[in-house]
């Protein structure tokens, strides 16, 4: 048996327990092997448990520890780091509690706010270079750690009220969809729960990025007047919070 042989077996001891594998790697090696594979195990579910902190206080230390074993199993690490193992769980709750939406986009937000605080530096703009700015022709690009996702439910305040150690809410679904949106600013990464409008609306700058165009897609939506007024209204938010990194030729 050749050394890559060899690996290829251990590791699917350790994913699958596959009895084959362990056949080809010793008579008697599967009850030695147990300890791998729950050492393996038990790094994973922490590794999850620290990527998700305020989801396992929201449905509890049972119901946690029954989706991230679903997880383990369905889902064998895929890069280099633990960092990335979290980067699924999302999906894994979204087939496990199909009517349960504010666990994955609660989950989302824990992943979000972590991979924005790791996401390359971005200076924000000076005030002064946005004078000579020909908004017609302009590009808006958004900081590198910008990250979106719609939001149907209330995960937003169950969040907030989880990371503030208050009594969460009970999850529901939100009146209106709107979206949920991550970024850093300095060496903090925020959260903020958008509208539709604005939603769709950061979804074409990070498409299409021309100032004008989105102006288009606003004016549409509400008409010219308003359409300007809310495309105005929402560059100086941005610019204001950071979410604009550089402006650039479109």
């Amino acid at each position: 048996m050749t050394l890559a042989e060899l690996q290829n077996d251990f590791q699917s001891w350790l994913v699958g327990a596959s009895e084959l594998a362990a056949g080809r790697l010793g008579p008697n090696a599967a009850a030695g092997l147990s300890v791998y594979q729950n050492n393996y195990r038990a790094q994973l579910v922490g590794c999850l448990e620290q990527a998700f902190p305020q989801l396992r206080r929201w449905i509890g230390e049972d119901a946690f520890l029954h989706a991230a074993i679903t997880h383990i199993d369905s889902h064998p690490p895929h890069a280099w780091t633990l960092d990335a193992y979290a980067a699924d769980f999302g999906a894994t709750l979204r087939a496990q509690y199909p009517d349960n939406p504010d666990l994955h986009e609660l989950a989302w937000i824990e992943y979000a706010l972590a991979e924005a605080f790791v996401a390359p530096d971005a200076a924000p703009l000076a005030a002064a270079s946005l004078a000579a700015v020909d908004w017609d022709a302009a590009g808006l690009v958004l900081a590198p750690s910008f990250m979106q996702h719609a939001a149907t439910t209330n995960a937003h305040d169950i969040w907030s009220a989880l990371s503030d150690e208050l009594q969460a809410p009970e999850g529901e679904m939100l009146d209106e969809p709107g979206g949920l949106v991550v970024w850093r600013r300095g060496y903090v990464s925020c959260l903020r729960q958008v509208d539709a409008l604005e939603h769709a609306a950061l979804m074409h700058l990070k498409e299409n990025g021309s100032f004008a165009a989105l102006c288009d897609l606003l004016v549409a939506r509400l008409g010219d007047a308003d359409g300007v007024a809310k495309a105005g209204a929402l560059l100086a938010n941005w610019l204001a919070s950071d979410l604009i990194s550089s402006i650039e030729p479109a």
